[in-house]
């Protein structure tokens, strides 16, 4: 549960300084997880970072070819694996105890006192903002892959069988990416939510509050590896049924 930070960004407007923070720290460990699986490159024996991002990239491709021709989807591959670790970086970090705190706790430039504020991180996923943007680029992908195995002849399915149906398939274009975005956003922050109820239990420090707090961030770290997973799954499956079959 974390306060919400704003900069001011001169007359534009304002931005959440503490998601953006945040952001940037799951790119950063993503960069640097990427570059450490790949510098050394080889066909033979590879180690364990190479491994585990092959596992990923072989995971992903299994995941469009259950959902549609991957000949057709192929360039959704690099989308839908940098989707999946950035939103399981993501929903990591607030499970991440704040040793940034007495870094920054008397630099007040850009807010950061108050950015890096609390007992532990902030997963960027906590934020509508976050996850309403990882939906919207699922939205924009189903209508681009439409248009392009389809044409504009892909707009004609919203008023089939009938145009009296137009509402509907317009009600159900839009609830695609609500439900991504606040899906994931309730169960990351519900989750941050009750981490810091459990931190602020009496006798936290003891056996009393360390056994529920560990218990709970166990259930978190599976929560937000299945929450990567089922966002990974439902993007693909959304872009596979605009790809689709010549019903379209």
């Amino acid at each position: 549960m974390h306060e919400t930070i704003l900069w001011q960004i001169g007359d534009f407007g304002t931005m959440h300084g503490k998601t953006l923070i945040m952001t940037w720290m799951a790119f950063i460990v993503i960069f640097i997880l990427v570059i450490l699986g790949t510098r050394r490159l080889t066909s033979g024996t590879p180690g364990k970072l190479q491994n585990f991002l092959e596992w990923i990239v072989d995971f992903v491709r299994n995941i469009i070819r259950d959902n549609t021709d991957y000949t057709k989807a192929a360039a959704l591959h690099a989308y839908l694996i940098t989707l999946i670790l950035f939103v399981f970086v993501s929903n990591m970090l607030g499970l991440v105890p704040n040793i940034f705190w007495p870094l920054f706790e008397h630099v007040e430039f850009a807010k950061l006192d108050e950015i890096f504020h609390g007992a532990a991180l902030m997963s960027p996923t906590a934020d509508i903002n976050t996850t309403g943007s990882l939906a919207l680029l699922t939205f924009v992908l189903i209508i681009a892959y439409g248009v392009k195995f389809h044409g504009i002849r892909y707009f004609h399915h919203f008023v089939e069988p009938f145009p009296v149906f137009l509402p509907i398939h317009l009600i159900d274009m839009v609830a695609k990416p609500m439900t991504l975005a606040f899906r994931l956003f309730g169960n990351i922050y519900a989750g941050e939510v009750l981490i810091g109820v459990i931190l602020m239990l009496p006798g936290i420090a003891v056996f009393g509050g360390a056994i529920p707090m560990a218990v709970w961030l166990g259930f978190s770290v599976f929560i937000g590896a299945i929450q990567s997973f089922v966002i990974t799954v439902l993007s693909t499956a959304y872009v596979a049924q605009a790809i689709g079959s010549d019903e379209h």
